[in-house]
């Protein structure tokens, strides 16, 4: 019915596409209000208050849309978007939101006056093709050195923590990604493992190349700290389990029954000794040599005390993730069974020990000699500090992995969106047709980044977007200072984006954008309750 109406009446048509359209423009541009104070390293935290009661602090636009409670439809899907953006390449969520906002609001203008949706998303579509073009062409190809990791931690980290703090955790993230790097293999970050600890000050946050436990040994007697240390990795049970299936022991006398227990603990006794005889042999008195057992399974209390008798330290039922970055950091080899075993299987470490906190113990394995895994101890005061270290470590992070993959940078400070805009209003020009207009918009809404980073540190946008942009048009790499609010050169300055990061919000933000833009009516949808008529068939409830 709604259909033939708008057949007869295209005012109406126009009515019901223009309130649809408006509806996401507003939609997107309130989620853009509540993001765009983030950006930059002088943007504001947000707290999130759960139906609980939890609080958290953050910056960080992942967590936030992760974590926030949209209604709106068209929000939810830009938080998706935003939120897969980080996914994939593990910054820009904040800088996707505002571009999605800024490209609805400059089409917006263009439509008001006319111009057809489809028009407008085919510019959209010509320019962003056109931008990653030039993407190509303006990122700097350099040597991955460290100091050129250094700056493009420091910069991604700086947007959310503190000068001081970021600083110095930059240094501790780039040699842990060159610790796990391995020639003419793909970096795995899965093999730096984050370890939180709620004591002292964040500025006391390390790096520790080899592997902290988040557990110590479980008898008493055992060593608190070894030296030169052989170390066995295994996931091999030393206790006695029950059966899979139900089952039962009949005897007839307590002798017999002894005679069942007993052959019961012979089975875990032997396996105890097996390992009882590998220190033995590979650590003999006198040698200044030890030994460590680390089991992913469990280890009974008659067990712990058999080994605990030999000297041997002893940690059970550690986390899955962490046996292939013990053999990783200290070399050797995790065994599933004791049968055959030698010299060959064990790793090395210079130091272990046991670090007890309040009623938490640490175990710290260290002093290995050519680790391929490592741990970034991160310490703090409270839970939100240690929370927003934690954030801040992953995006650093991927922005050292995406440097090293990529071997190029990108100018930051908003020096590329200023630099793109312009070559878009040049390339502008060659189109004939109207959808050079959604060029223009999307050219336009490209400065939203470098106008929010001036906002955000207390500067006039647009006095601060006038001057880059003459400076950009002498052909100098032009970003905003957010110190000053004047033009900087962020190749002299270190200040570097990622490529990929780049590339993949040109992508995902024109077509997120564009889709919006095409919608001519919202409709709620879902299975209709249904229910048999009077001959029948079903009726729509």
């Amino acid at each position: 019915m709604s259909n033939a109406i708008s057949a007869l009446n295209p005012k109406a048509e126009f009515a019901r596409r223009g309130q649809a359209l408006q509806l996401n423009i507003n939609a997107a541009s309130g989620l853009q209000d509540v993001l765009r104070s983030n950006l930059g390293p002088r943007g504001t935290i947000k707290m999130l208050v759960s139906g609980s009661g939890d609080i958290k602090l953050t910056k960080d636009g992942k967590v936030l849309l992760g974590e926030m409670q949209i209604q709106n439809p068209t929000a939810a899907m830009i938080a998706r978007a935003a939120t897969a953006q980080d996914d994939i390449t593990g910054d820009g969520t904040t800088s996707n939101v505002l571009l999605i906002g800024e490209l609805l609001k400059q089409a917006n203008h263009f439509l008001s006056e006319g111009l057809h949706p489809r028009l407008c998303t085919d510019g959209f579509e010509t320019a962003k093709t056109e931008a990653i073009k030039f993407l190509n062409e303006y990122r700097i190809e350099k040597e991955v050195t460290r100091d050129l990791l250094i700056e493009v931690a420091r910069t991604s980290l700086r947007t959310k923590l503190h000068h001081e703090l970021a600083d110095l955790i930059t240094e501790h993230i780039v040699d842990s990604v060159l610790t796990i790097q391995r020639e003419g293999e793909r970096v795995d970050l899965f093999m730096v493992e984050i370890m939180k600890m709620m004591h002292r000050t964040d500025m006391e946050s390390r790096l520790v190349k080899g592997l902290v436990l988040d557990h110590g040994a479980r008898h008493p007697d055992m060593p608190k700290r070894l030296q030169n240390c052989y170390i066995l990795t295994c996931n091999v049970s030393l206790e006695y389990e029950k059966t899979e299936i139900n089952s039962g022991f009949f005897y007839s006398s307590a002798e017999e029954r002894d005679r069942m227990v007993a052959a019961e603990r012979r089975h875990t006794d032997d396996r105890v000794q097996k390992v009882i005889e590998l220190k033995r042999k590979v650590c003999p008195p006198g040698s200044g040599k030890s030994f460590v057992l680390i089991n992913q399974k469990g280890i009974d209390p008659l067990s712990l005390d058999m080994l605990a008798r030999e000297g041997i330290f002893a940690v059970r039922r550690a986390k899955r993730r962490n046996m292939e970055r013990m053999t990783r950091a200290c070399g050797g080899v995790a065994v599933n069974s004791f049968d055959e075993m030698d010299e060959s299987i064990l790793g090395h470490a210079g130091l272990v020990y046991e670090h007890t906190l309040g009623e938490e113990k640490y175990t710290f394995v260290e002093e290995v000699e050519n680790p391929f895994s490592c741990t970034l101890l991160i310490k703090g005061p409270n839970k939100h500090t240690l929370d927003q270290i934690v954030e801040a470590i992953r995006d650093g992070l991927r922005a050292v992995k995406n440097t090293i993959e990529d071997k190029s940078v990108v100018p930051g400070a908003g020096a590329f969106e200023v630099a793109a805009y312009l070559h878009l209003m040049k390339f502008k020009n060659t189109i004939k047709d109207k959808s050079s207009m959604g060029v223009v918009a999307f050219a336009q809404a490209l400065l939203v980044v470098p106008k929010v980073l001036a906002q955000n540190g207390g500067h006039d946008p647009l006095d601060a977007l006038v001057k880059v942009q003459a400076e950009a048009a002498e052909g100098h790499h032009a970003g905003i200072d957010v110190n000053t609010g004047e033009p900087l050169d962020p190749t002299v300055e270190g200040i570097w984006d990622n490529y990929r990061v780049k590339r993949q919000l040109l992508h995902s933000c024109s077509t997120i954008a564009g889709n919006l833009l095409l919608v001519d009516e919202m409709i709620r949808a879902g299975r209709a309750t249904t229910k048999n008529g009077p001959d029948g068939q079903e009726m729509a409830m």
